[in-house]
């Protein structure tokens, strides 16, 4: 396991949420895109049933 610098804090899981989206590139967004879709469907789903 390397170690970072003193100075230099551990990377939130944000950053490095960004930095592996960045590097990851179109796979990202196409699994980011499929989820968004994946909610939308449920959310409506549930609007229709529960009408």
């Amino acid at each position: 396991m390397s170690k970072s610098s003193p100075t230099e804090s551990q990377p939130s899981y944000t950053k490095l949420a960004m930095r592996n989206m960045v590097q990851k590139g179109s796979v990202s967004l196409k699994h980011f895109a499929l989820s968004t879709l994946g909610v939308l469907a449920v959310l409506v789903g549930l609007a229709y049933l529960t009408r």
